[in-house]
């Protein structure tokens, strides 16, 4: 009786220690190899963002720094609590999410508010330090510094001894020369100092490429010139030919006279309208998309490009899915022999990477030793991808070729899934064939077959792959300020515009890329809501 009370007595509470002691030996007791991939995992998360943070905070963004900073700290926080369960999946979709798709579309946003491209890919101050460097000329007088060529963190410099009073300078191409106390000597040349690696002779000949680039500053003020050296061991003062005015914002050629003002267009600008290249990143609102359409020579392209894109993504839509239908009933027919080998044979086209086979059909199609001229036409030179129609039919007939076996696939899956009833119903109520199709299987087709419709409309309005490698958007357009062609859809002519040709205009890319994203979403939006209607069928 005694030990049936003790037994049922309430045990007294637990002191905190306890508890603390119980939550450890638990932990102890569990998977303790999760454990350790875990605190494995987040070390190499921590070092990435250690190494990114030092490297934002030598260039000073402090924007991207504090937000490296905060997600950091945000993981652990979060994989090291016992708490938060749901947030420990999403994290990491959501990181990714913002970093390479939310983050792009941002940044691509903004350069098309901006006269980002070439010529004009950096602040006002690079610009001024790569105008002055260009003009640079040795100064006749300039006396011999003895110069050691020292790396730290990849970046090379110069270790610049003075031959009057032997001081002792260190800089970069983006560092001006600082002075530093206690450096080694080797006779009257400073050889060493603390922070820095000395590059040996054999090391300074390897890369005598990227030593005879160095041009340190002498100051903060670009007119003080720079020092350079040819060989690693003898440096030389080089002062630029323009003077640049910091207080009136003005460039002067010190040999012609002629001042370049910053007249808020991104580059230093004369009076005549010469301007003086590179420039710099500014913003320039709605410029890029006003440019866009009342530029002659990029509204005419532009309208051409939007119109052929239109064209060949409806095209390619309808032909590749009335195709894939015509096949699917086919061979959706039971009573059809060796129909599974058939279907082996009509996907092979969507097994083959799809660049892949445009490069074949590409050789296929040469004017001059193509296998179709040569075989199927007899010795004939047709132009399949040189001339303007003849290339738009090429492409069309390729994109066909690569496109029909992924409608087939789907509407035979479609076809299997609608009831035999339905089709045996009809048949009783003495429906024909086509009627059956057009009236039941049909609409009930589209019910599946429709958001994938719009979703294939809207790839081959961005089909860049197979544009890019059949005829590379040519042949080209005569008269016109940007590298586009006949078969160019609007993505690859904003490749081109961004990649291609001796000038790349980053911001109107950009500004394109938004009126695509805005067209396609927009013909989604509509589709979409379009297709409501056909669900009222299933």
């Amino acid at each position: 009786m005694s030990q049936a009370t003790e037994l049922e007595a309430p045990q007294a509470p637990r002191t905190r220690k306890q508890r603390q002691a119980a939550a450890i030996a638990e932990a102890a007791s569990g998977h303790v190899g999760w454990m350790l991939l875990k605190i494995g995992l987040l070390a190499i998360v921590d070092a990435i963002a250690l190494y990114a943070a030092f490297v934002l905070y030598t260039a000073s963004e402090w924007v991207v720094l504090g937000v490296v900073v905060v997600v950091a700290i945000l993981v652990n926080w979060i994989y090291f609590s016992r708490r938060h369960v749901p947030a420990k999946y999403l994290t990491p979709g959501v990181i990714f999410l913002i970093l390479f798709q939310v983050f792009t579309l941002l940044y691509t946003g903004y350069i098309g508010f901006t006269n980002y491209g070439t010529g004009h890919n950096g602040s006002k101050d690079q610009a001024v330090a790569s105008l002055m460097r260009s003009a640079q000329e040795r100064v006749a007088d300039s006396p011999t510094y003895g110069v050691t060529v020292v790396e730290k963190l990849g970046a090379l410099g110069l270790l610049v001894t003075d031959p009057e009073d032997g001081d002792v300078w260190v800089g970069t191409d983006e560092q001006p020369l600082q002075k530093v106390q206690g450096a080694g000597m080797d006779g009257d040349r400073a050889v060493s100092v603390d922070g820095w690696t000395s590059l040996s002779f054999a090391d300074v000949i390897s890369r005598s490429d990227e030593v005879e680039k160095l041009s340190i500053p002498f100051s903060d003020d670009p007119n003080d010139g720079t020092i350079r050296t040819p060989d690693g061991r003898s440096g030389y003062r080089y002062v630029s030919t323009l003077e640049y005015d910091t207080a009136a914002g003005t460039m002067t050629d010190t040999k012609t006279g002629t001042v370049y003002r910053d007249t808020g267009v991104g580059a230093f600008t004369a009076e005549n309208g010469e301007q003086l290249l590179p420039g710099w990143q500014i913003t320039v609102g709605f410029d890029n998309f006003l440019r866009a359409v009342t530029d002659a020579s990029i509204r005419g392209p532009l309208i051409s490009v939007t119109i052929w894109t239109f064209v060949f993504a409806l095209i390619s839509v309808a032909s590749t899915f009335f195709l894939g239908l015509l096949l699917a009933l086919v061979f959706n027919n039971t009573r059809m022999r060796f129909r599974n080998g058939y279907r082996i044979l009509l996907i092979l086209p969507y097994a083959f990477p799809a660049f892949l086979s445009a490069l074949v059909w590409a050789g296929m199609m040469n004017e001059s030793f193509g296998f179709l001229n040569q075989v199927f036409f007899g010795g004939a030179s047709i132009p399949w991808l040189t001339d303007p129609t003849l290339a738009k039919v090429s492409v069309l007939i390729v994109n066909l070729w690569l496109g029909f076996p992924y409608m087939f696939l789907v509407c035979m899956g479609a076809l299997q899934g609608i009831p035999s009833d339905v089709n045996e119903a009809a048949e009783m109520d003495g429906a024909n064939p086509w009627q059956i199709f057009r009236s039941i299987k049909l609409p009930l087709l589209l019910v599946t077959v429709a958001p994938l419709l719009i979703s294939s409309f809207a790839f081959n309005f961005n089909n860049f792959n197979l544009i890019y490698m059949l005829t590379n958007g040519g042949p080209r357009f005569d008269d016109v300020s940007i590298p586009v062609g006949h078969t160019d859809i609007l993505i690859s002519m904003v490749y081109k515009v961004a990649f291609t040709g001796q000038t790349r205009d980053y911001g109107l890319a950009s500004a394109f890329t938004i009126l695509i994203f805005i067209v396609v979403a927009a013909i989604s939006i509509i589709s979409f809501r379009k297709t409501k209607a056909l669900e009222e069928l299933n």
